[in-house]
């Protein structure tokens, strides 16, 4: 079994993770920019981070096997607080570069005017720079959100099989499939989506334009969620092909749109003297 994932911060995670991930079959992910757990005080700050998602965690995640990629924008919650509004300015700066496969997470976190604004500048650096767009959907008022959020896409002229709409779930599902957006289901223990229900969502809606991924964060959260997702589709009923399709097919149909996926084979993790400026993942051995 191969896995793509196509949405998780693995800043927030540990190099066990990333170890029980190569075990379990995953090859390939893409880290979206999100936020800390606490606010940023300036956009200076965005510097350092686009630059570790590009540099150090691809780097990271190489030693273990797995190709990085990521996306790069200022995301809804931090669009309203203006000392991190001006990264906008900053973020042409990374969309060209390699290993950024779309611009993201953009779109709805409270629904403000600021929000607004930050979603609609980023969508037209999404047109601008040719790279598909990965949109978060708003925890609270989730159908209102998706609704707005669609609306938002159309007047962008961004082509909706370039757009990704995340965190649905039942309820908001329908909308985007027939918008002809790529609809994205994040998987969590407690909260979102469970395996279950999104094998529901599967046999109701089939797998085109479907995107499964474990979104683990700063909070609880399993980046092993793709893989058992699979596994639960596998006991319903699906075949191994249409595991393949959503796990591992359609994620590469998504970002491929970039022209900038890296997909070749890495070895497993072995101990060795490469570093990423000076550091390594290694401890000891005057590493």
């Amino acid at each position: 079994m191969r896995i793509f994932d196509p949405h998780i911060h693995m800043t927030s995670r540990t190099t066990d993770d990333y170890e029980a991930m190569y075990a379990a079959g995953v090859r390939a992910l893409v880290e979206p920019a999100f936020w800390l757990g606490q606010p940023r005080t300036s956009a200076a700050s965005f510097a350092d981070y686009f630059d570790a998602l590009i540099g150090w965690e691809r780097f990271r995640a190489a030693q273990f096997g797995i190709r990085h990629h990521c996306t790069i924008a200022l995301n809804p919650k931090e669009a309203n607080d203006p000392r991190c509004t001006p990264v906008l300015d900053l973020l042409p700066r990374y969309l060209g570069k390699d290993g950024v496969v779309a611009v993201g997470e953009v779109g709805y976190d409270s629904m403000t005017p600021e929000e607004d604004a930050a979603f609609a500048r980023q969508l037209e650096l999404a047109v601008e720079f040719e790279l598909p767009a990965l949109v978060h959907t708003p925890h609270r008022d989730k159908a209102s959100g998706t609704s707005r959020t669609l609306a938002v896409v159309r007047e962008s002229g961004l082509p909706p099989e370039r757009v990704v709409v995340d965190h649905l779930n039942e309820v908001t599902v329908r909308e985007v499939k027939d918008s002809g957006c790529w609809m994205g289901f994040s998987i969590y223990p407690d909260t979102k989506m469970d395996e279950d229900r999104m094998v529901a969502i599967l046999q109701e809606y089939g797998t085109d334009r479907m995107l499964v991924n474990s979104a683990a964060d700063w909070g609880r959260s399993d980046p092993l969620k793709t893989v058992k997702t699979a596994r639960a589709m596998l006991a319903s009923g699906f075949t191994e092909s249409d595991v393949d399709k959503v796990l591992w097919q359609n994620p590469v149909e998504f970002y491929g749109q970039s022209g900038r996926l890296v997909l070749d084979d890495l070895p497993g993790f072995s101990p060795s003297p490469e570093t990423f400026s000076g550091n390594s993942v290694l401890r000891g051995g005057g590493q």
